[in-house]
């Protein structure tokens, strides 16, 4: 699959990432884990969103967070990240993409959250894989009709999964729970793709 290191300003930062071009106009925007955790758009769940992305047709942008790689700029606490994740967005559209599938893992998740607070309609389709709410304070009211799915499995140590079945119900998301998988997905990336290939194909039918 081809990707082209790609950069666009953000404020008086640079952002970093990697794009595919696909020939229609849908595309997706993928967040990685937490910076300070050693997360970036290398990341294993990161690349089979990716992988399955650019097989159902869609441009794909994968990028890093300020501080991260070659993007400028230090860690912001969610604040800057939330700029950071507007800035990819737009870029995307300058691309050619109209309809955005937003997909936030763990940290991710959490950045997607606070731009949908702000920027209800900055996308057609969300996805957040492994929101870590016992890590992060998640603001779900305001978040109604925007998140339409989450994927967690139930060994993951960052999340409370009796927690997350009552906010997805409070939000009207869908919610699947992969039995015996935990945060990271290591050795478990096929059962993530499983259910990643349906939710894509769901909503581009």
């Amino acid at each position: 699959m081809l990707e082209e290191t790609v950069f666009w300003p953000n404020g008086s930062l640079t952002g970093e990432g990697l794009w595919h071009q696909a020939s229609g106009d849908t595309g997706a925007v993928i967040c990685h884990p937490h910076p300070q955790m050693g997360g970036s758009m290398h990341n294993n769940v990161v690349e089979t969103v990716r992988d399955e992305m650019i097989a159902a047709g869609c441009s794909t942008l994968r990028f890093n967070f300020r501080g991260v790689g070659e993007s400028t700029g230090h860690y912001d606490e969610g604040r800057g990240e939330k700029q950071d994740l507007l800035s990819a967005c737009t870029f995307a559209k300058s691309r050619g993409v109209e309809k955005i599938f937003l997909v936030g893992y763990s940290f991710g998740a959490w950045i997607c959250c606070r731009l949908l607070k702000d920027r209800p309609r900055v996308a057609s389709f969300v996805l957040l894989i492994s929101p870590p709410v016992r890590y992060f304070e998640f603001e779900w009211k305001g978040l109604e009709n925007t998140v339409e799915h989450m994927i967690c499995g139930d060994q993951d140590m960052f999340c409370d999964i009796a927690a997350l079945k009552e906010k997805a119900e409070l939000i009207g998301a869908k919610l699947t729970v992969l039995r015996g998988v935990d945060h990271f997905y290591f050795g478990q990336e096929d059962r993530l793709t499983e259910h990643l290939r349906r939710y894509i194909s769901e909503k581009k039918a």
